[in-house]
């Protein structure tokens, strides 16, 4: 099965940071497209093209942008989030230091829809080896006239900021993203009011992550029509899928979006490594859901995914073989989840604790039934009135594992502990009080 290449088709060109080879392979050329129209036709023509968020639930790249376009005021922002946070994640990474410049006409397209004049990039602290790069790039961009004041001799100006994050995860969403950058600390806000609204620095604020940003480029100077012939019909373009766990080939990879899970894993990554059996697949990074066996049969499109409980997200593919148990998969996303939590409202700060500690229960076979049937309440909870995305996300891989693999969680209760959770000199015995 043939990869098809549009945010990847310059990965093996060298120079890329270069804004004069950028150019040269047909960077800009959708920017010099959109700056011949006003803001209500770029935006119409984002609304056409179908382009859905490549990061979080897919939402309406266009409608976020109009929001910002609507409010009231001179001064607007754009912002991307480079802040790749997601566990086994590299897309944004490989985007980032193989064709930056996509990313600026992105984010400079934006800004002649909202009528912004400058953009930040967020990159993720433990990219700080980029940060030269980038540097070296947007130098190169503003020389060329691509950014800058009057942007190829029209009357629109826009430049570029790379700002570092200091390590937190919970920045990865958009609020406390913009509290990290005004050097608060990084917590979520009470909204609304919402970006488009109220975002960085109290202004309008459209904020997209690497990979939608690097989409709209070619969407502009390509045609909407090319772009939707893509992928499927709600979710057209193409996905950057992240392969991470136990398949003979790893990496990051781009298909149309509808491409087949089960065709990822066996055709394109050559099945599972060393011979053994699938256990478990978790889509959309360690937020998203863990589906079993029998589910993989299902494209990879925005919607399809989250007909089965997770969301396609950043596109991350964690394929587990069945020298893992599904328990402890779950139990070391919930350490990092509740290691990540900024605290600040009850439901993220404290259900993931009593998460954590339940599953543990469970996989040294100290648990019961109510202690799933609390996991469960605990999770919808979350999902529910959690402030912000990162303890909605905290719920997913629960629910979804308890759903597709209750069996497993069953036998837990049955043994005196799981060999592949903990080792036995480490499981505590049963007390009655347990």
């Amino acid at each position: 099965m043939e990869e098809v290449h549009i945010l990847l088709r310059n990965k093996n060109v060298e120079h890329m940071i270069d804004a004069s080879v950028s150019m040269k392979m047909g960077g800009y050329d959708g920017l010099r497209n959109a700056l011949s129209m006003d803001g209500a036709k770029v935006i119409e023509t984002l609304k056409e093209s179908g382009l859905r968020g490549r990061g979080g639930a897919g939402f309406p790249t266009w409608l976020k942008t109009k929001f910002a376009y609507d409010a009231p005021g001179d001064s607007k922002v754009v912002v991307c989030n480079a802040d790749e946070g997601e566990p086994g994640t590299n897309k944004d990474r490989v985007l980032l230091s193989s064709d930056p410049h996509s990313i600026f006409e992105g984010m400079a397209i934006v800004g002649k829809a909202i009528g912004a004049d400058r953009g930040y990039i967020y990159l993720r602290a433990e990219y700080s080896y980029l940060f030269p790069l980038l540097a070296t790039a947007l130098k190169s961009a503003r020389n060329l006239n691509v950014l800058g004041n009057n942007i190829l001799g029209s009357d629109f100006s826009f430049d570029i900021e790379v700002r570092s994050g200091a390590g937190a995860y919970v920045c990865g969403e958009e609020t406390a993203l913009f509290e990290s950058i005004e050097g608060k600390r990084g917590e979520p806000r009470t909204r609304p009011p919402f970006p488009g609204t109220y975002g960085l620095f109290g202004l309008p604020t459209v904020l997209n992550n690497v990979e939608t940003l690097a989409n709209i480029g070619p969407i502009f100077s390509n045609g909407i029509e090319w772009f939707r012939s893509i992928g499927s019909e709600n979710s057209p373009g193409t996905k950057l899928f992240t392969v991470i766990g136990n398949v003979e080939k790893r990496g990051v990879f781009e298909f149309p979006m509808g491409v087949n899970l089960k065709d990822i894993i066996y055709e394109v990554c050559g099945g599972i490594a060393g011979g053994k059996e699938l256990l478990a697949v978790q889509t959309g990074g360690s937020s998203g859901a863990i589906i079993n066996p029998g589910q993989i049969d299902i494209p990879l499109d925005i919607d399809h995914v989250a007909s089965s409980g997770g969301r396609l997200g950043c596109g991350t593919i964690f394929v587990i073989d069945d020298s893992n148990c599904v328990l402890d998969i779950v139990k070391n996303t919930l350490e990092f989840f509740t290691n990540e939590s900024c605290g600040k409202c009850i439901p993220c700060r404290e259900g993931g604790v009593q998460l954590l500690k339940l599953i543990t229960k469970i996989s040294q076979g100290k648990g019961y039934v109510r202690d799933i049937d609390t996991m469960i309440d605990l999770s919808i909870t979350m999902r529910e009135t959690a402030l912000c995305g990162l303890g909605h996300s905290t719920a997913i891989p629960v629910m979804t594992s308890i759903s597709n693999f209750r069996e497993i969680y069953d036998k837990h209760l049955d043994k005196d502990y799981c060999p592949k959770c903990s080792p036995k000199e480490e499981t505590p015995e049963r007390g009655l009080n347990d």
